[in-house]
């Protein structure tokens, strides 16, 4: 192969990078943003976790759809198309004047990405023919995926010392209009290979499911909620997925390839990046609160005590290559869920007040670990996968990728509202509306304090603080405690599947 058509390779991988760069970043850039923006638009905690959410959580929903799609119209095309969306959607979302229409934008960024991430890792997966420039190329896809989730925070925080929180969208148009050149520049158009069938009726059917299944673990555990309302949610939810993945079984052109989980190593890492993207998101927005509302951190100050995570998940990426060559996905996949347990377990009992080297050992350890783990996951599906099924199988993992993010920020929510209730001792003589606004989430106690004034918001606000600092080292041991029994998990199954070093990759 000449050294041109090596240079042009890379040249690819750059334009696709720099696409999905402001995607990824857009799912944790908001963690930072949360206290400013619960009280610009006086945002009740169910509200703040589905303004978060929803990115993630229709992304999940369009993935397999558009990655199917995909295979069917070209990479390329789909890709543009993504872009111009986001870019559009990112404005509305910047000038939103209400929780409802910040939502809505939300959601309609989630469509454009929902095109643009299955294309970037097809083209990688149709770019890249020799394995280990494609597990290098994968790596560093990984990289700009762990570290571009982690630096979203920083990102966050630096624009919020200077302008209004609607900055954290809207500096997502100039980098696009940076983007779109190096794509109809050094992104060439492939041939058509994919024959998966695409209706909008089966896109719809897994939208429904995962949106009302995810409906039904929100409302469940909030205080007061209707139990036929939660009941009937969930109902509807696992009742859509479960017709969803009958018809991919029984269809002769499935949108969605299930016979890909016959692969072992495909479904240790569809396992992998869920738990690894919940993981991440769900204690980036938890540190992020913490810092602020606990601690009286700016949201530049909470980034940069975040800047060890960040720098170590962008260094752990291009590892996890050199390790699956030098030890397979078996032990990869084992040690990083491991690594990732005992530092949650050590952050879960670490003093943020007075954090020093130990915990920034344990950002460095927790950022590493995870990033390896996702960069694994990512080769251990994308080499096991034939290339005429790229884009189903990119859309599979980028699911895996954005359903665990959505997950993460739900269960631990859910967990942390749940221990926050419980944990929360109201100060005496407070009027009765009030108590009962600032009980659920540590956002709608700091806005209950600002419209109580005097002494006793300076009381609710103490109050607060405590319950949420007990609650987070719960929920942290508790996702510890989960990562730990996973990596057991995934040491057994790789093993009972006969799944050796020579596999791996």
């Amino acid at each position: 192969m000449s050294s041109s058509e090596s240079v042009k390779r890379w040249w690819v991988l750059v334009a696709v990078m720099m696409v999905f760069l402001p995607v990824v970043l857009d799912v944790t850039i908001l963690h930072v943003a949360v206290p400013s923006l619960t009280l610009a638009l006086l945002a009740t905690g169910t509200e703040v976790l589905w303004i978060i959410d929803i990115y993630p959580l229709i992304m999940a929903s369009l993935l397999i759809p558009m990655g199917t799609l995909a295979d069917r119209i070209g990479h390329r095309q789909l890709l543009i198309t993504g872009l111009c969306l986001f870019s559009l959607g990112s404005v509305f979302a910047a000038f939103s004047p209400s929780v409802a229409a910040l939502i809505a934008a939300r959601a309609f960024m989630a469509f454009g990405s929902a095109m643009i991430i299955p294309c970037t890792l097809a083209i990688i997966r149709q770019t890249f023919d020799d394995e280990r420039e494609r597990a290098m190329a994968l790596g560093i896809w990984g990289a700009t995926g762990s570290a571009g989730a982690a630096i979203g925070p920083l990102v966050g925080g630096a624009l919020l010392e200077h302008f209004w929180w609607g900055a954290v969208f809207l500096v997502n148009v100039p980098v696009m209009l940076v983007v779109m050149p190096l794509v109809l520049k050094h992104v060439p158009r492939t041939a058509i290979t994919g024959d998966g069938n695409w209706t909008i009726g089966q896109a719809l059917i897994l939208m429904l499911g995962i949106m009302a299944t995810v409906y039904a673990l929100k409302s469940g555990f909030k205080p007061g909620s209707s139990a036929s309302v939660t009941t009937a949610s969930a109902l509807i939810g696992l009742s859509m997925l479960g017709w969803f993945g009958h018809k991919q079984l029984h269809a002769a052109q499935p949108m969605l390839d299930l016979s890909l989980f016959r692969s072992p190593a495909i479904s240790a890492g569809v396992v992998m990046a869920l738990v690894v993207m919940g993981a991440l998101a769900g204690v980036e927005l938890m540190l992020a609160q913490e810092l602020q509302f606990v601690l009286g951190q700016t949201p530049l100050q909470a980034g940069m005590f975040l800047l060890p995570l960040m720098v170590a998940s962008a260094v752990g990426g291009p590892m996890a290559g050199l390790l699956l060559r030098a030890i397979g996905l078996r032990w990869v996949g084992s040690l990083s869920l491991a690594a990732a347990s005992a530092s949650l377990a050590g952050l879960a009992m670490a003093d943020l007040h007075h954090s020093g080297l130990g915990v920034i050992g344990l950002l460095v350890v927790l950022g590493a670990s995870l990033s390896i783990g996702l960069t694994a996951s990512s080769v251990a599906i994308m080499s096991s996968t034939p290339p005429h099924k790229a884009g189903s199988a990119g859309a599979l993992e980028a699911t895996s990728y954005d359903l665990g993010s959505g997950l993460g920020i739900t269960g631990f929510g859910i967990v942390l509202g749940s221990g926050y209730t419980r944990s929360m001792q109201m100060p005496e003589g407070l009027p009765p509306a009030i108590a009962e606004s600032a009980r659920h989430s540590i956002g709608e106690t700091m806005s209950a304090a600002k419209a109580l004034g005097g002494p006793q918001a300076t009381e609710l606000v103490a109050a607060g603080q405590a319950a949420f600092s007990t609650s987070h080292s719960l929920v942290l041991m508790s996702a510890a405690t989960l990562i730990g029994v996973l990596a057991v998990v995934i040491w057994v199954a790789l093993h009972r599947h006969g799944h050796t070093h020579s596999q791996a990759v």
